[in-house]
């Protein structure tokens, strides 16, 4: 029989009046409203000790209690052949160029076909999170780019203890909407979004410390094409920065505004630039990446349109 672990929720005065499955898709360890239904539809979730049906209207102080898949043993992650980009590697650490449309590590969903099932075959090891073998940070799904991979525990204590020194240079390219300042600093807190919990946003009470210094690269017609480099690393910090100022990420579905992507289908977001000393042998490494080709369409394609309505 699988393991498995309890979730309880109480509902507030606030989720009075909500639908059940709407409710979940809010709470800590479920990912989506479609995920809550299937939970739901499982009889997975009890209301006050039953089952109801997923538009069953929430009253103040029901108690929801959630059935929720244990994460598979670490001995289930398997090596598959993802031809995952490696741009440095010795026996320490690994640098890898990862695609967009992939996922760093398995979460609940993505059992297969993630950067760790990729790389696991040629040794990534560390941390206490045994899903999560060697992976010092992460890049969300559809952003591109350089990534940092630990191949022992030392490594990766030390690169983590580098990467909350903030002693790790990490630095994204991105197309948003404008007109964009020469230079900006967000300082502003995040954490999880109370009325969306599947997303991020800037908290007044609450939040952790987030720091991003972005700079103009190029004005193209509405949007621009600007720097950012992480002074924090937050989940969605670049994405949720920008969109607190007014500048959303070209194409972005979660934070965009709704706005038009010219069939890009993704975030324009790519990690190109990674620095830092190596904890093994204190050589000073830099790598970058070239924007990938459907970036670089979509860029293309921007300054065409720029040029065509001026």
């Amino acid at each position: 029989m699988t393991d498995t672990q309890p979730l309880r929720v109480v509902a507030t005065s606030d989720d009075a009046g909500s639908r059940l499955d709407a409710l979940l898709a809010r709470a800590p360890g479920i990912e989506s409203r479609a995920e809550a239904q299937r939970l739901i539809e499982s009889g997975a979730v009890l209301v006050n000790g039953e089952s109801r049906a997923k538009r069953h209207q929430l009253a103040r102080g029901d108690v929801i209690e959630v059935t929720l898949p244990e994460r598979g043993p670490v001995g289930e992650i398997r090596a598959e052949d993802l031809q995952v980009p490696l741009v440095f590697s010795d026996d320490h650490l690994v640098v890898v160029d990862k695609p967009a449309g992939m996922v760093t590590h398995p979460s609940r969903g993505h059992s297969s076909g993630t950067l760790v099932h990729g790389l696991i075959g040629g040794g990534i090891a560390g941390g206490d999170d045994p899903e999560r073998p060697g992976i010092v940070h992460r890049l969300d799904r559809d952003t591109s780019g350089l990534l940092l991979v630990a191949r022992d525990e030392r490594t990766h204590r030390q690169l983590g203890s580098m990467m909350r020194d903030r002693e790790i240079e990490r630095r994204y390219l991105a197309l948003v909407h404008g007109p964009f300042p020469p230079a900006l600093t967000v300082d502003r807190p995040l954490g999880r979004d109370p009325r969306r919990r599947t997303r991020q946003a800037v908290l007044q009470v609450g939040g952790r410390e987030a720091v991003t210094h972005f700079r103009r690269i190029e004005e193209i017609g509405s949007l621009a094409l600007i720097e950012a480099r992480l002074g924090t690393g937050r989940t969605h910090q670049v994405r949720v920065h920008l969109e607190s100022a007014g500048h959303p990420v070209f194409g972005d579905p979660v934070y965009g505004m709704g706005r038009h992507d010219h069939g890009l289908g993704r975030q324009f977001l790519h990690a190109y630039r990674l620095g830092f000393t190596h904890p093994a042998t204190g050589e000073e490494m830099g790598f970058e990446s070239p924007l990938p080709a459907d970036l670089a369409q979509a860029l293309d394609d921007a300054r065409a349109r720029a040029a065509g309505s001026g």
